[in-house]
């Protein structure tokens, strides 16, 4: 077999006759406070450069950061030798999203070193807590999904398990969001404007990724035919490491970053020819691949640019992948798929696929066979959604003109996979057309979840319902064919950081009465249930929670403004903005209580701060519309005076996992009002529930497995399920319902009035439009009368501390099954199926 051309870089093997090892093999280095000390001194003074007059908190941090980064540097290479010795199967995380939060936090926590380095600090005359706040948050996510790919990782790392993490080291996060006039402004989000102290930029691993260009077929010295790619417009992909250590057990495992740049820096010629911005096209045209995370794809250029980023992010890591495949096992791929696992986080990886057939057969001269028998050995993807917008669809024009070899193989792949379908349903021809990879119409189309399904050995959901609909539903005919394919894999999240570093209060009162057990083993919290009618300990839990809702109190004041009272209910509504999300069934009910309150209506009355934060995507429309009533209705409601004893509403800009990290441990009323049936699964339900948070929620999503573990005595359900959903889509009819209910009809009123829009004529009409049309997919004024009604329960139930006190204890405490660490040995057991490496 011929070997495939490198990619020729200025790198040379060192020749040495002795060995090297005593070049990395150095004395442990220290974790007391003094060791710490010592060592930041050292890297603030030499390395960083800085002097006595330095009061920056940025250098600081970094000086932090370096001392850390050095202590799970030597963990991280005694992983990498041991996953290399074992010869273990390894297990590649694709994923477009990653929200790792702050580094600094993390590390300190699963290194185990919390306490010797708030010494150590406090002893050269730092606060700890300060110096964190100097450390930007990674913008390498935008919601839910990149916070479960951190989580899964750090997961992954406290079970030992080979994990490798692959993504796209976005020069800017999705934007800063800032609130103008009510309306959300997008600014950009440059987190690494000033560096990131815990990448490790891997220049040797840099691979090549082909645009454009086209397919030529030829035929080999032993007559076969084959293909390959040509005339193609390539970028670089330079691999950035973090560490992503697990929790107090010596394993280190590897978050890898792709950035992307031109593969000649600018053209000489045009440049000494006086043509500037010509000489450096191909550099920007390259740099724009990694530049922003999700641009805005409404228009054709944004399209583009995101089916780049996912080719990107495939072609790189697979190219990573197969390469060190090949310096463990030379060119012998006969157990590849018995080592090998590609765990793909939602549909945009989807594309990886084909690319891994592609160099099967175009790099590495297989046979089509051999390529697929590898391919659909090793392919596992993940589906996070039941909207079917959101799963990928790319133009076929669009393709032949960026991926022309891969549409070739996508062809073929549904070539084959139509064959199939013939056979086992003969002159199904509508059945056929469902389920293909290439979707007809004026402009057929790929549909990328078709493709990962059809290429996959495992196919899973994240929650119980989410899977059944997908089974029932969107995907019943792929699971009809293949009904071994589909499994369940409810979400989790990490204890590590959403309990025991969010809120340590709670988690030091939680380890005093049953251990530290629970930090990696959560179902241990049921313990708790013995205490429920401690008085001692609920008095402790409700100093606790006040406190904590001191500290969001503060967060909201720094940044709104505004003064609000602990003492209030914190009902929260934080989340990535979209309409199934129901954000605006909430405002509906902050309308209806502002009407109760202005018509005398308050008697027994619970005091409320409503909460909103989350972004809506730039190019949406519709949700930057409800961000732009919830800020109209709480200006009007906040400036009043009469409503100060009652009510207050909350926008908090920019939300983000560090602020989660004060948002979960101050929240009372957990909400949850997705429309049933449209939620995948939810994560902020859990971490809300593991902080002592009720829910109040739709029979949606992980919501159904949540009121499972804790019962129905001690959360707020209300509202229609997926299967009247479906029904009542046939005869909604929102404005009957809207004239049988008076409340409703008030709040409309207001709405349509214009009163919290005076001065902006009809600005909120596409929202009164969306909520009375028979035809809205939300279904939001179905639901109004039954959330009203629950919330009623809500402030009833509250207004008994100790009842709500108890409530609070059993939620955390039934929170067990909601660990990441559940579903990944789930993953591990049911689809990996690797084998612990301790370190």
């Amino acid at each position: 077999m011929e070997k495939r051309k490198e990619l020729i870089l200025p790198y040379k093997t060192l020749k040495q006759s002795k060995p090297v090892s005593t070049l990395t093999e150095l004395p442990p280095l220290g974790m007391s406070a003094k060791d710490i000390g010592e060592e930041y001194r050292r890297y603030f003074s030499d390395t960083l450069g800085r002097d006595k007059h330095c009061r920056l908190l940025h250098y600081s941090y970094n000086a932090l950061a370096l001392v850390l980064r050095d202590r799970l540097l030597e963990r991280w290479k005694k992983t990498r030798y041991a996953y290399h010795e074992s010869k273990c199967k390894c297990t590649y995380y694709l994923s477009m999203e990653y929200l790792p939060g702050r580094t600094l936090s993390n590390a300190m926590v699963n290194l185990g070193i919390v306490d010797e380095v708030s010494h150590g600090m406090q002893e050269l005359g730092y606060v700890l807590e300060e110096v964190s706040e100097a450390e930007h948050d990674a913008g390498l996510g935008n919601g839910g999904l990149g916070r479960l790919a951190a989580c899964f990782l750090d997961s992954c790392a406290t079970l030992q398990l080979p994990v490798v993490g692959y993504g796209i080291r976005y020069e800017y996060g999705m934007f800063r969001q800032c609130i103008e006039n009510g309306e959300q402004v997008e600014e950009p989000d440059r987190w690494l404007r000033y560096g990131n102290p815990w990448e490790l930029e891997r220049p040797e691993y840099m691979c090549r990724v082909h645009f454009g260009g086209r397919t030529e077929f030829y035929r080999g010295e032993d007559g076969r035919l084959f293909a390959r790619w040509v005339n193609t417009q390539d970028v670089l992909a330079t691999p950035y490491d973090i560490a992503i250590p697990g929790y107090r057990n010596g394993t280190v495992n590897t978050l890898r970053l792709w950035s992307s740049s031109a593969t000649d820096e600018f053209n000489l010629g045009e440049f000494n020819a006086g043509s500037y911005p010509e000489s450096v096209a191909a550099k920007s045209a390259a740099e724009y691949i990694t530049m922003v995370l999700y641009p805005n794809d409404v228009s054709e250029n944004g399209k583009v640019l995101r089916l780049k980023q996912q080719y990107f992010l495939a072609s790189a890591s697979l190219q990573d992948v197969l390469r060190h495949w090949v310096r463990l096992y030379g060119y012998d791929f006969s157990e590849f798929a018995e080592k090998n696992c590609f765990q793909m986080n939602d549909t945009h990886p989807a594309i990886a696929t084909a690319e891994l057939m592609r160099l099967l057969m175009d790099e590495y001269r297989m046979e089509w066979d051999e390529a697929w028998d590898i391919t659909h050995n090793v392919m596992a993807y993940t589906n996070h959604t039941l909207l079917s917008e959101a799963l990928e669809k790319w133009p076929v024009r669009m393709f032949r003109e960026l991926l022309p070899r891969l549409l070739d193989i996508i062809y073929e792949i549904n070539a084959r996979f139509i064959s199939e379908v013939a056979r086992r349903w003969p002159g199904d021809i509508e059945r056929q057309m469902r389920m293909s990879i290439i979707g007809d119409g004026n402009e057929p189309y790929a549909r990328m979840a078709h493709l990962a399904i059809v290429c996959s050995f495992s196919v899973n959901g994240v929650a119980a319902l989410h899977t059944k609909l997908l089974t029932e539903g969107l995907f019943r005919d792929f699971y009809e064919l293949w009904p071994e394919k589909f499994n369940n894999k409810t979400n989790g999240v990490t204890p590590r950081r959403w309990l025991g570093w969010a809120n340590p209060a709670l988690s030091s009162l939680i380890t005093e009465k049953i251990g530290n057990g629970w930090i990696t083993d959560l179902p241990q919290l049921h313990l708790l249930k013995n205490y429920v009618n401690d008085k001692e300990f609920c008095l402790r839990w409700r100093e606790i929670k006040m406190h904590n809702k001191k500290r969001l109190a503060a967060l909201i004041k720094q940044g709104c403004g505004i003064v609000v009272d602990a003492f209030a209910l914190y009902d929260v509504q934080v989340k990535r903005f979209h309409e199934y999300k129901r954000q605006l069934l909430n405002i509906l009910h902050v309308v209806h209580l502002y009407d109760r309150v202005k018509r005398g209506d308050d008697a027994n009355w619970t005091p409320r701060l409503i909460l909103f934060g989350g972004k809506a995507a730039s190019g949406y429309f519709m949700a930057k519309t409800i961000i732009k009533l919830i800020n109209n209705v709480a200006e009007v409601i906040n400036a009043d005076p009469k409503m100060h004893e009652y009510l207050k509403v909350v926008f908090l800009p920019n939300y983000s996992v560090t602020a989660m990290e004060i948002i979960a441990p101050g929240t009372d009323l957990s909400e949850q009002i997705s429309t049933a049936g449209k939620e995948a699964s939810g994560t902020g339900n859990m971490k809300f529930m593991m902080n002592g948070a009720i829910t109040i929620g739709t029979l949606d999503g992980a919501n159904i497995e949540i009121r499972k573990e804790v019962g129905d005595e001690n959360l707020f359900f209300f509202g229609l399920t997926a299967e009247e959903v479906f029904q009542l889509r046939k005869n909604y009819n929102p404005d009957a319902i809207i004239h049988t209910d008076e409340d409703l009809l008030r709040v409309m009123q207001l709405l349509t009035s214009g009163h919290f829009n005076q001065f902006e004529y009809k600005i909120f009409d596409s929202i009164i439009h969306s909520l009375t049309s028979p035809n809205d997919p939300w279904m939001t004024i179905a639901d109004f009368r039954s959330y009203v009604n629950a919330q009623k329960k809500v402030a009833e139930a509250y207004r008994d501390q100790n009842k709500w006190t108890r409530m609070s204890i059993l939620n955390t405490a039934c929170s067990g099954k909601f660990s990441s660490d559940r579903t990944i040995e789930e993953y591990n057991n049911e689809i990996w199926k690797m084998s612990p490496v301790p370190v």
